[in-house]
């Protein structure tokens, strides 16, 4: 139950800094002023909480107004022997009663919220002897008898119980993926070997996924070391077979903690000194280190950051003394609120078991997308496949894009292949998605066909949006027939569901239509039924974020309003999550109707917040919302109701959205789902009617969802699903967008 007189609520970030650290203090701070409860930010972590004085400071609304972007923490962190003793903490205690504040929102990793539950746990004790000290008053200790603690994680690591992800690790893994992706093009210049040393001193997750990502040749985690005894012979004939088939250049990741099974350290220096005994070639160094922690936060970590910090509130809020501290992560895309002790000490447990060399539990404790991550890992970076088992069926299975250009095809099709190659089976490309199936564009792929895929945007074997009719179902038979073709993987968008669910309902009429389908979904717009995310949707919001992140910066030198404009079509993901990631005002979709009402009140919201100081606007508008009251229309309500205060602008980001390289989120998602369609496509091929389905990603698990369930999942005359989670996202955007009345704001964010 929530208590009838809350005391207020203080945010702190402690250890090391994590983008994203920022969204969750703008979003603590928010959210408790909308509540009606004030709240103060502890500067320099636990050394401001003792220190006291000017590192508590109230806050206000545009206290966190244009940081939502910023890197690092506003609020600074920094180490404190002091808060280790008892004497320290009683200080601190001291500091926070004074300013009435008894309820503690803690940003850190295991050590800062492990701090933080022992300072709660002493702090009744501590205010009695504060008390007997006659530091404070009896009435002021009565007044707030516990202290109530919620702990959110900002870790790249990525290496904490209680949470899918962790705050910064996202950014970090864009941070690696991008230095990878560039060190490659020198690397294939010069046919060299890179070694790439990445964070994690117990946690191989950035090191695994940055090598998924990037196509890595070979990878050292804490988790599982080599298991060969002469593991340096074997990871050198890796790289030598790897480039007797054509490979320019080796990449090599290390996380900083990697070791041998003997628990001996596996370091940069020793693995280069291996390399070019064994392999007679000039290998370089680079270690990421510190810039793996820099630069603007990720779409998803502004995110992340945004809906922890709102629900850290919330559950401060109701928050009762027989409570237990609790720890705000992510399950999926739910919030999900855990015990925080219990997730700290099986945090901790996971180093225990690696230095009892127990890497098989160590593994199995990072849970089971980890474990199949380095199964597909060891797969992809093979030189050849495995030959094929003697006796086992060798199946033709084709392999297509279809629907709108989505980053992150490539990475599919690549996993797609070579992981049914490792099997033993034959891959045919079907080019110009259901265009090349109808005109027999089809060829064999080979081992290499899809070298360098995983990082390349576009669409290597082309798209369209070609919904085949009429005769178009004779040609498509007659060659799936004539290539003999076991099995169909369909990566695409809304065009190739619907074809799909076409050559389904046409199996009676076609013999040749009796085979596995699976649609694996890839759509910026994120509109597709069966799964909560579309490969492509992340890469297409970070676009979004960075092009705003600029326009922002020349809309407050002017004092200046931007509609911007995204891509989504029938679908508002694109918008709402773009300015939830970007501190828009104001986010139309097409999902809720737009009335002129609505817009005069925004005019209205706009004039007032100029008049106070305000240097920019900003408003996110999808492409299909509000009709005839288009990106033009709002833009000239806006200027010319404006007058004098401010300028407003029109910026339509068009395509951009659809290029560049994709996400390391949407190359490492790709990576497991076209994992798991080989597997369907394999299991349903021997049965008499082979399912045809739909693959997603739903409350954190891979799921499949049969075809014909297409038309029941989807809302009629719309191109998007019924079940839409995000939306439930709108309160949140709406409580980070909305000034309280008496704020005198300087910036929209």
């Amino acid at each position: 139950m929530t208590q009838n007189n809350p005391g207020n609520i203080a945010v702190i970030t402690s250890g090391g800094d994590a983008p994203g650290m920022n969204a969750a203090v703008r979003a603590v701070v928010r959210t408790a002023l909308t509540r009606g409860v004030n709240v103060f930010a502890v500067q320099n972590g636990y050394r401001g909480m003792v220190a006291g004085g000017e590192n508590i400071r109230q806050m206000v609304w545009e206290s966190v107004g244009g940081i939502l972007q910023l890197g690092g923490t506003v609020l600074g962190t920094a180490r404190s022997d002091e808060f280790r003793t008892r004497d320290g903490r009683r200080t601190a205690a001291k500091n926070l009663v004074e300013n009435d504040i008894d309820r503690l929102v803690v940003i850190g990793g295991d050590g800062s919220l492990t701090g933080a539950n022992i300072f709660r746990q002493e702090w009744p004790d501590l205010l009695a002897e504060l008390v007997d000290q006659d530091q404070i008053s009896q009435e002021l200790a009565q007044a707030h008898p516990n202290l109530f603690l919620v702990g959110l994680v900002g870790s790249i690591d990525n290496d904490m119980f209680g949470t899918d992800m962790t705050i910064g690790a996202d950014t970090a893994l864009h941070r690696i993926t991008e230095a990878i992706d560039a060190l490659s093009s020198t690397a294939t210049s010069h046919h060299r070997t890179f070694i790439v040393e990445v964070m994690g001193r117990h946690c191989g997750y950035l090191a695994l996924m940055g090598g998924i990502a990037t196509g890595a040749d070979w990878v050292l985690i804490p988790e599982n070391p080599p298991e060969e005894e002469d593991w340096e012979s074997e990871m050198c004939r890796a790289l030598k077979s790897g480039r007797e088939i054509g490979r320019q250049h080796s990449i090599v990741v290390i996380a900083e903690g990697a070791h041998d099974r003997d628990g001996n350290p596996i370091t940069s220096e020793y693995t280069k000194q291996v390399l070019e005994d064994k392999l007679g070639e000039e290998v370089r160094i680079t270690i990421l280190g510190h810039v793996q922690r820099g630069g603007a936060p990720s779409a998803f970590d502004r995110y992340l950051g945004t809906v922890q910090g709102y629900a850290a509130v919330d559950e401060l809020l109701q928050s009762v003394p027989e409570d237990e501290p609790k720890l705000v992560g992510i399950r999926q895309h739910g919030v999900v609120r855990s015990s925080l002790m219990e997730c700290v000490v099986q945090t901790q447990e996971v180093a225990n078991v690696i230095h009892a060399q127990d890497f098989e539990t160590a593994l199995s404790m990072r849970g089971g997308s980890f474990a199949e991550s380095y199964r597909i890992f060891r797969t992809i970076l093979r030189s050849h496949p495995k030959p094929p088992e003697t006796g086992d069926r060798q199946l033709r299975l084709a392999i297509l894009n279809a629907g709108g250009l989505s980053p992150g095809m490539n990475a599919a099709a690549r996993a797609a292949v070579r992981l049914g190659m490792d099997k033993g089976h034959t891959f045919l490309a079907v080019r110009r998605g259901f265009h090349g199936l109808v005109q027999g564009d089809i060829s064999q792929l080979d081992w290499m066909s899809v070298s360098g895929w995983v990082s390349r945007g576009g669409a290597g074997l082309g798209t369209s949006r070609h919904i085949p009719n009429g005769r178009d179902f004779y040609a498509i038979a007659k060659n799936l027939e004539s290539h003999q073709v076991d099995g169909l993987l369909i990566i695409g968008g809304w065009a190739g569901y619907e074809a799909a669910y076409e050559l389904f309902n046409r199996r009676n009429d076609f013999a040749s239509f009796n085979i596995p389908i699976v649609c694996l979904p890839t759509s910026i717009d994120n509109n597709l039924p069966g799964s909560e995310l579309s490969i492509g949707a992340d890469t297409a919001l970070n676009n979004i974020v960075t092009n705003v992140d600029k326009i922002k910066q020349s809309a407050v030198a002017s004092r200046r309003c931007f509609v911007v404009e995204v891509m989504g079509r029938d679908c508002g993901y694109l918008a709402l999550f773009g300015g939830l990631a970007t501190g828009a005002e104001k986010a139309y979709i097409p999902e809720e109707q737009i009335t002129i009402a609505e817009l005069q009140e925004d005019v209205a919201g706009l004039i007032e917040g100029f008049k106070s100081g305000k240097r920019l606007g900003l408003m996110i508008r999808n492409e299909k919302a509000g009709g005839l009251y288009d990106s033009s229309f709002i833009s000239t309500l806006f200027e010319q109701a404006g007058g004098d205060l401010f300028d407003v602008r029109q910026a339509i980001l068009g395509h951009i959205q659809q290029g560049g390289n994709p996400s390391p989120f949407d190359r490492i998602q790709a990576t497991r789902l076209a994992s798991q369609s080989i597997e369907f496509l394999l299991s349903e091929v021997t049965k008499p009617n082979p399912a045809a389905a739909m693959i997603g990603l739903r409350g954190g698990e891979i799921e499949f969802t049969s075809i014909y369930d297409f038309p029941r999942l989807i809302e009629p005359g719309f191109q998007r699903a019924k079940d839409q989670w995000w939306l439930r996202l709108r309160s949140i955007a709406e409580t980070m967008d909305q000034t309280p009345k008496t704020a005198n704001q300087n910036n929209s964010e």
